[in-house]
């Protein structure tokens, strides 16, 4: 039988939290699996790690992007399926393979989905399923998480951006498979693996965690007025005819800003850097997914 893990996030829940989750996997035959709690994502990766040297073949993670991510930041490459049981804010990737907030549901995929192969995106040395950006965006998320993300949910996101809004733009030269790309002022930047942004907006309309490539988009929107303009456009699928954004595909991106701001990954805050190095990891990782997929 194969060797199952459970990471799980303790400070995140949805139905009947980890109890249900022990429960519902014990009916499904699987009643001794590696079992590990963290109090942070940043501790996944040491904990996938112990699940791998303890033989696991398929870890379920239980938490939002974050922990996700941290989790493929150390399964990436090495043979390992992924099952997801999203217990977070977002859950952006969950989302965008289908796999629903229902504890009963992800662990029936878990265990008896398809294995699907996807890309990573990898920025700065670390990977991240997602999404990656620099500036207005990660700005939200750090103010967010200063304990509004846990008491008001996708509203703490709102109320954050209303106040990154005030923000002055940053100089940006990015470079696109070694040639260059963008020069210019910019609010945004944004390195997506899938297109999917919050309440179903899509950021990149195109967009596929299997084609081998990341997607590149850049905004130069300043203030209410610009943001609202471009915020519109997104709403109806069409942001990349914003005279705000410019977008393309990339294999490997190279971002040089003439300031330190902050900077993001799937939802998790980095602290400020000026120099951004971003590349695909083609295949990188197997994910369960419904069959229907």
């Amino acid at each position: 039988m194969t060797r199952v893990a459970v990471i799980a996030h303790a400070g995140k829940s949805i139905g009947g939290g980890l109890e249900e989750l022990r429960s519902t996997l014990q009916r499904a035959g699987v009643t001794d699996p590696h079992w590990s709690e963290v109090p942070k994502s940043k501790y996944a990766p040491e904990r996938v790690e112990r699940a791998l040297d303890d033989g696991a073949e398929l870890v379920f993670v239980w938490g939002g992007d974050g922990m996700v991510q941290r989790s493929v930041d150390a399964l990436a490459g090495r043979g390992v399926t992924l099952a997801i049981v999203p217990a977070g804010t977002a859950n952006l990737f969950a989302t965008s393979l289908g796999i629903p907030a229902s504890i009963q549901d992800a662990v029936d995929i878990g265990l008896n989905g398809r294995d699907r192969t996807l890309d990573v995106g990898k920025i700065n040395g670390e990977r991240f399923a997602v999404m990656a950006g620099a500036g207005f965006d990660a700005l939200m998320i750090r103010e967010a998480d200063k304990g509004l993300k846990d008491r008001l949910g996708r509203a703490a996101y709102v109320w954050t951006a209303s106040k990154s809004l005030r923000e002055d733009p940053f100089k940006a030269r990015i470079d696109v498979n070694g040639e260059l790309w963008y020069r210019g002022k910019a609010s945004c930047v944004l390195v997506g693996n899938v297109g999917s942004l919050f309440g179903g907006l899509e950021a990149f309309e195109n967009a596929r965690p299997d084609d081998g490539l990341l997607e590149v988009g850049v905004t130069s929107a300043d203030g209410v007025g610009e943001w609202a303009r471009t915020v519109a456009r997104t709403a109806i699928g069409s942001t990349a005819k914003s005279p705000f954004v410019q977008m393309t595909k990339a294999k490997k991106i190279r971002i040089e800003l003439d300031r330190k701001v902050e900077y993001e990954l799937d939802g998790g805050a980095r602290g400020k850097t000026k120099r951004l190095k971003a590349k695909v990891e083609p295949g990188a990782i197997t994910v369960r997914v419904p069959d229907l997929q």
